[in-house]
């Protein structure tokens, strides 16, 4: 919480919605907890360098606590504009300084630890297994390729506590059993799963990017406290790329989702966007890619809106659904299917309670979106009764003579199986 959430944060917590919402399809009950990093994260995985939180303090002139409370402020909001399902809880992790301090005491009991000039270390070597998930192979990493040695035993050692400089005092620093100072970033995800979701349980996410150190961490100490795995499944999101580079925050130049609203794009255009590419694929921005999708979400609603209520869910379409989303989260092909619905001549009000079904995992929001009102001149009317005779006469070329008139006054014209529908040209 050092800074906004770029997009590509954002598709992330997106795809952790979606699975979200596709347990629960399933009839599962899941319990959320997302944890809020306001202290402890280094701007290096070497575990050197400024605590984030510290330097985006010195960036606003704000204190560390104050850009904390406004950075999470500003993360919620994104968060509820892309209709993400509010967790059962946000956990801060400078709430958890006393979990966090006793997970550490207990692996220093149990031999893990040992201390250095500036902090506690996670001994990695205990561990036959380390960095099992990201697959690392120890004995090839070389010292200082996957981070800097400097005291540490072994080069894919990991803070646990970090010492406070004894030249300046940090604003973020508490008391320990080993001096004054602060938690490392690792260990504040163990201790706070593990008070809210218990040392073992379902399912962890996060990005791709937090595989090889944070999320291999995560599971050592964790392993070492608790003698469990941490989680049953890890699930990671992809990058969001900008030409050959992801979306990163480090060179300060990144997109927000105020950044699309400027724009004048809905943020429910971007959830879109990222609905079509798998979560475990890497996805391509572009503005042309979202303006696209959000043509195909304005069409999506239209639809949605055109057909009448009443209606019950189609099983067989249901059925086909669920397949693509059990299909570990194929979305794109779910959101085909929802196309194939669209473009179908299935019974209307049966077609709107099925999506409307879908939409319960697509989160797209189509019945609380409403049309906007306009006024429909008298000329336009009377071009459009002019164009529907046409076309009963089978008279094509008067038509489309007559849909260049419409669109000459500021209208369009689309066709439907359910007539004719008349909007105003964006």
């Amino acid at each position: 919480m050092y800074d906004y959430a770029h997009i590509g944060n954002l598709r992330t917590y997106i795809f952790e919605d979606l699975l979200r919402r596709a347990l629960q399809f399933n009839g599962y009950k899941v319990q959320h907890v997302v944890n809020i990093t306001d202290v402890g994260h280094l701007v290096s995985d070497a575990d050197d360098g400024e605590d984030k939180m510290e330097k985006g303090s010195r960036r606003s002139g704000k204190s560390a606590w104050d850009i904390a409370e406004f950075y999470s402020t500003a993360f919620m909001a994104d968060f509820r504009a892309l209709n993400l399902l509010e967790p059962a809880t946000w956990c801060r992790a400078t709430d958890y300084l006393p979990e966090q301090i006793g997970f550490i005491q207990t692996l220093e009991q149990k031999g893990y630890t040992y201390r250095t000039a500036d902090g506690i270390y996670f001994d990695t070597s205990k561990q036959d297994d380390y960095g099992y998930m990201a697959r690392l192979d120890r004995s090839a990493l070389q010292a200082g390729v996957r981070v800097a040695v400097g005291e540490k035993r072994n080069n894919t050692d990991f803070a646990l506590w970090k010492f406070s400089p004894p030249e300046a005092q940090r604003q973020m620093e508490w008391d320990s059993p080993w001096g004054r100072g602060f938690p490392g970033w690792h260990i504040e995800c163990s201790a706070m799963s593990a008070a809210h979701l218990g040392a073992w349980f379902d399912i962890h996410c996060g990005g791709e990017d937090h595989i090889a150190v944070h999320h291999s961490n995560e599971i050592a100490q964790t392993q070492a406290c608790h003698g469990t795995r941490l989680a049953n499944f890890w699930m990671h999101g992809y990058f969001l790329q900008t030409g050959s580079e992801k979306m990163s925050k480090s060179g300060g130049d990144f997109l927000r989702l105020q950044s699309l609203l400027d724009q004048g794009i809905d943020p429910l255009a971007y959830r879109y966007l990222c609905l079509m590419a798998h979560y475990r694929s890497q996805l391509e921005f572009s503005w042309d890619g979202l303006q696209a999708a959000a043509t195909g979400l304005q069409r999506l609603r239209e639809a949605y809106h055109r057909w009448p209520d009443g209606g019950v869910a189609d099983e067989a379409w249901m059925l086909r659904f669920r397949d693509a989303i059990n299909n570990d989260l194929n979305f794109p092909r779910a959101l085909a299917l929802v196309w194939e619905l669209v473009r179908s001549d299935g019974e209307a009000a049966a077609c709107k309670a099925t999506l409307r079904a879908m939409d319960e995992v697509l989160g797209l929001g189509l019945a609380a979106w409403q049309p906007g009102s306009f006024e429909i001149p008298e000329a336009v009317t009377r071009l459009v009764e002019e164009r529907q005779a046409a076309r009963e006469m089978r008279r094509w070329a008067e038509a489309d003579r007559l849909r260049l008139a419409i669109k000459a006054h500021g209208f369009l014209v689309e066709d439907t199986a359910s007539g004719t529908l008349l909007k105003p040209e964006r």
